[in-house]
């Protein structure tokens, strides 16, 4: 047992306070042997590794079974994840990749996985990528689990734990979080993980608070050791002095209580203290967050990011992958809207297809990304817009240009929405009777100073207030050097958002703003201010936002926004937000 209190940081993935008393989880790493295998072998050697997957698949179907037990949306998120695992465990590069080096290196079959796991893990790593490294540790997990099944070494389960537990471990893989049971473990904290993992994903849908991503965390921490687990704040505290206790048990008790008036709200109007209505819409990554934006009382998805159908894969999906997709969707969401952004892979977001078809450029934050990609490359996006005209025979859809900064792009862009409707209308397939909206975002400084004449071209605008304040600032958020220089209050960031709705509002089209202002209650009452009357955000932001709401008086809040925006410093400013919001 260690001793005097200590405090790790990491990255706060779940919500909530957990206290309780350490329970190690130990890795379990298993040694993987390394042997050639004769060429009268290979045959034998293929087949053991074909038994392996065979009981690695009945292996999740175990898990499929469990997961039924799971509650709420957790079942469908685990249930979503076990799909894309049958799926590696049938075809998939890490398989063939194995089979190929059985054959040709004349290597075992757990060495095999291994190194071509090893490739695989290097190739998402150069690509330095929140979302790439996320599914590289989907495949480490079907990996470790093969190798486990080559060497006859089972799988730890996490089930029979004290109840009251905080889990600490080297890693917890998303089939062993989805085990976890939310009555017995109060939290979990682990060295490895990221944000944008099915671990992390999982931990919330099961409400387990949960710090990922401490690198000392082992070596301070013992088997009964008192800890703290803050998801809020990213902080573990391991053996807590009495008055951190009661300071924490408090603030527990707060949130239990502040969580329980939040879901009160889930399906009130969203609407001022004036009587204005808002619309409060869900930013959409994956499908797996469907259930959770059900339950959140949206009214539509504002922006459902499309690159997930093309990461982690080394074709583009065809229009019938992506017309599946985006149907399941747009029923799911059960006659609300649903605003499909088109292709914007670039910066940090690279797929590996695009980058080998397409060539680095596609990999620049200002090279060939977002509208201009699709532009250049017009059989991909011509697939991926016919994919979504067929999938608005099923709801309201809206289609979403990125990284517009001109006219022109807009009317080519159409122009082949157009051409692919007629087309499919020729083959008798069916879209909706009338061709969906098309919108912009306004994400580049161009963009914002262009939007009266980009209005007339364009049926809304989305502004991206993430992509306006990098780039009109030139700053690079993921530089941890000038990270601190980041802050959408910058008077030239609100002036270009400004424009941005004031343009709308001439031209009488929809403005909304879909970037992590929108989900800040802090900026609520200036967004409300500056004329946006819809929002979208995570699903998760959406109570919080609502209840800021629904204490603005609109007319005080456009006169804030007014006084804020004859401001020339960035201090001032947020000065100025904050005074607002304490009134309330």
């Amino acid at each position: 047992m260690t001793a005097g209190e200590i405090v790790f940081k990491g990255m706060g993935v779940s919500p909530g306070i957990g206290i309780g008393q350490v329970h190690v989880r130990e890795s379990g790493a298993v040694i993987v042997p390394e042997y050639k295998i004769p060429a009268s072998g290979i045959k034998k050697e293929l087949a053991r590794l074909k038994a392996a997957l065979t009981l690695a698949r009945r292996q999740i179907g175990h898990l499929r079974t469990k997961a039924k037990a799971l509650p709420g949306s957790a079942a469908d998120d685990m249930n979503e994840l076990l799909d894309a695992y049958v799926q590696m465990l049938t075809d998939s590069r890490l398989v063939r990749g194995a089979m190929r080096r059985i054959t040709d290196e004349g290597i075992n079959a757990e060495y095999a996985v291994n190194e071509e796991l090893g490739d695989i893990s290097a190739a998402f790593a150069a690509m330095d990528d929140d979302y790439l490294a996320a599914r590289a540790g989907d495949i480490r997990e079907i990996a470790n689990r093969l190798i486990g099944n080559l060497v006859k070494s089972p799988t730890k389960s996490t089930t029979q734990t004290p109840k009251g537990s905080i889990i600490v471990a080297e890693e917890l893989t998303p089939a062993d979080t989805a085990q976890l049971d939310p009555s017995r473990i109060a939290g979990f904290a682990t060295v490895g993980g990221g944000a944008e993992g099915h671990t992390a994903i999982m931990a919330r849908a099961l409400a387990i608070p949960a710090v990922l991503g401490s690198p000392d965390l082992l070596h301070g921490v013992a088997n009964g050791d008192a800890i703290i687990v803050d998801g809020d704040k990213g902080r573990i505290v391991v053996n807590p002095s009495p008055a951190t206790i009661a300071a924490y048990e408090k603030r527990k008790t707060e949130l239990l209580g502040d969580a329980r008036r939040l879901n009160r709200l889930r399906n009130q109007p969203s609407i001022t203290s004036d009587g204005t209505r808002i619309g409060l819409q869900a930013n959409m990554e994956l499908p797996v967050q469907l259930a959770m934006i059900g339950q959140a009382g949206v009214t539509g998805i504002g922006l459902l990011r499309s690159e997930f159908m093309f990461m982690n894969r080394p074709d583009i999906p065809s229009e019938d992958e992506q017309f599946k997709v985006l149907k399941a969707i747009v029923e799911g969401m059960g006659g609300h809207p649903v605003t499909v952004r088109t292709l914007d892979i670039g910066g940090e977001k690279i797929a590996a297809s695009l980058l080998d078809k397409f060539g680095d450029s596609v990999s620049s934050a200002l090279g060939l990304r977002g509208i201009r990609l699709s532009l250049a490359h017009t059989d991909v996006f011509e697939t991926q817009i016919k994919a979504i005209l067929r999938a608005s025979a099923f709801g309201p859809v809206r289609i979403l240009l990125p990284m517009v900064s001109s006219t022109v792009e807009v009317r080519r862009a159409r122009d082949i929405i157009k051409k692919a409707a007629s087309r499919l209308k020729r083959h008798k397939i069916a879209i909706a009777d009338t061709l969906p909206p098309i919108g912009i975002m306004i994400e580049v400084p161009g963009a914002a100073l262009s939007a009266d004449a980009l209005a007339q071209v364009a049926d809304f605008f989305a502004v991206g207030s993430n992509d306006l304040t990098m780039y009109t600032l030139a700053i690079d958020r993921s530089d941890e050097q000038v990270a601190g220089l980041y802050n959408p209050l910058h008077p030239a960031v609100l002036r270009l958002i400004q424009f941005s709705s004031e343009a709308a509002f001439r031209a009488n089209i929809p403005v909304s703003i879909c970037g992590e202002m929108a989900g800040d209650p802090r900026y609520t009452a200036l967004l409300l201010g500056l004329g946006f009357r819809e929002l979208s955000m995570t699903a998760s932001s959406i109570p919080r936002v609502k209840r800021r709401l629904m204490e603005i008086d609109i007319e005080a809040a456009k006169a804030r926004a007014q006084v804020i925006m004859d401001q020339m410093d960035s201090g001032r400013i947020s000065m100025l937000v904050e005074d607002f919001n304490a009134l309330a």
